[in-house]
């Protein structure tokens, strides 16, 4: 059985879902009677949702329920919510508004879940509420409304990787819950605690499942990647009855080994993040850091109550760049932080100007219920923000154009993501999915989604590539 759901996520409007959910709707039949076992599943937010909602459905698939993709099919509906900031708690309350119009019966999990009494004052009709990364909790509601159903495993197998939410070319691979810091504007740790990692050799015997399933490119995520291992009172798990060190140098090593492209998310820029650009250097991980800078002048630092220093930082960079001259470099910034002032803004242009990242994500500063932010003073307007903001891109994107027009007349690999009737898409190891830019392969018909090939890259924009497999 082909497990079919839907999975708005970061990228994806309500509309979207909206108009999604309704086409799986046409010509079903009519709401399934109570006490059955199809489960329908929406997923919101970020990556390691994403993987909660992966790890949801497993157990689920692997207890024997049906996985439907519409809310008038299935017996309980399951809503992973975000929570992070108000526009996803907005959209969250949404959507659970909407199933619970469609179909009445819902469990809803995830962050926002961490936040009961917001939920239920909106929409008190919700049948269960468990906060993030809660399988247990969630299956204990599901079994309450939705008993277990009857059958032969053997007729219903789940792959030895589970239930998968991506393309099976490439794979999120979570490697930790939670986090240590305590950032002004953030309420992470508020719902999902403190940094718990997880054992290395389960991480590590979870990427041999995903690389025997076909993965070609396996995302390391968490909310802090570089603070992976420093919970554990033992430095020293077992891998294959081997042992290995419980860090992300050692994990990055082993992951390295498996042949197929590594991709490490969210890291901070610890000085111990120098011993992980060999790896990158010698081609064992991919020369790819995303690193959350989030601004760059002091005193705004201080007030985010950010790790690390921005001259620091730029040495590092010179540092990471001389040791691995492919590194590619992504981060993300807030402007129209509370007390930001005009200087402080400039400071980050003329940092940002001086670091010339090449993927750059930025946003508005948004008041998340619950974060220390809010009670600063001096909240900057939203003309002011928006002013900021243009500002900002206008000047990454020259930084980025400028960047990819080095590219053209170059050869690089390319993961293809998908084929259509106009062509190719694909990915260079410069471009995470659905955050980075693209590769466009124009009548390219002999190639499929996972083959990895060679292109040449014949033009460039602000953030995209263009080219043609060399046959």
């Amino acid at each position: 059985m082909t497990v079919e759901t839907y999975t708005p996520n970061k990228t994806t409007t309500l509309e979207t879902a909206k108009k999604t959910i309704a086409e799986q709707n046409e010509n079903r039949g009519e709401t399934a009677t109570a006490g059955g076992n199809k489960i329908g599943f929406v997923s919101l937010g970020c990556p390691k949702n994403l993987v909660d909602s992966e790890r949801i459905l497993t157990q689920l698939r692997t207890e024997g329920y049906e996985i439907v993709n519409s809310y008038h099919d299935s017996d309980v509906v399951i809503v992973n919510t975000c929570g992070f900031i108000d526009s996803a708690v907005q959209e969250s309350l949404d959507t659970i508004g909407e199933a619970l119009k469609e179909n009445g019966k819902v469990i809803v999990t995830g962050c926002l879940g961490a936040r009961e009494d917001e939920i239920r004052e909106v929409h008190p009709g919700v049948m269960g509420i468990s906060g993030p990364h809660a399988y247990e909790n969630v299956l204990e509601h599901v079994h309450q409304f939705a008993p277990k159903p009857e059958h032969n495993p053997f007729t219903s197998l789940v792959p030895d990787h589970g239930v998968k939410l991506t393309p099976k070319h490439y794979a999120y691979l979570k490697i930790s819950e939670g986090c240590n810091h305590r950032c002004t504007f953030c309420i992470i740790p508020s719902m999902r605690g403190d940094l718990v990692s997880r054992p290395v050799g389960e991480v590590l015997s979870e990427a041999e499942r995903l690389k025997n399933a076909g993965v070609k490119e396996l995302l390391v995520i968490s909310q802090d990647t570089s603070a992976y291992g420093v919970d554990t009172k033992h430095s020293t798990g077992f891998a294959n009855g081997m042992p290995v060190r419980q860090n992300l140098k050692a994990l990055s090593e082993e992951l390295g080994k498996l042949g197929i492209w590594t991709r490490l998310h969210y890291v901070y820029p610890y000085p111990h993040v120098d011993d992980i650009i060999p790896l990158m250097a010698e081609g064992k991980i991919l020369p790819y850091l995303d690193i959350p800078f989030q601004h760059a002048s002091p005193r705004v630092l201080k007030a985010m109550k950010r790790p690390g220093k921005a001259e620091r930082t730029l040495e590092q960079i010179k540092k990471w760049r001389e040791m691995c001259p492919e590194l590619v470099i992504r981060s993300t910034f807030i402007v129209g932080f509370p007390g930001e002032t005009e200087e402080d803004f400039q400071i980050l242009l003329d940092w940002l100007k001086e670091a010339q990242l090449d993927r750059v994500g930025c946003f508005k500063y948004s008041p998340v219920d619950g974060a220390a932010a809010n009670e600063i003073e001096d909240q900057i307007s939203e003309d002011v923000k928006q002013n900021r903001f243009d500002r900002f891109m206008q000047l990454q994107q020259e930084i980025s154009a400028a960047k990819l027009q080095k590219r053209i007349g170059t050869t690089m690999k390319v993961l293809i993501d998908e084929v259509d009737e106009e062509g190719a898409i694909g990915r260079t190891y410069a471009d995470a999915p659905e955050i980075d830019g693209v590769v466009y392969l124009n009548e390219e018909f002999n190639v499929k989604a996972g083959d990895i090939v060679d292109v040449a890259i014949e033009h460039a924009d602000e953030y995209d590539l263009w080219g043609s497999v060399i046959r």
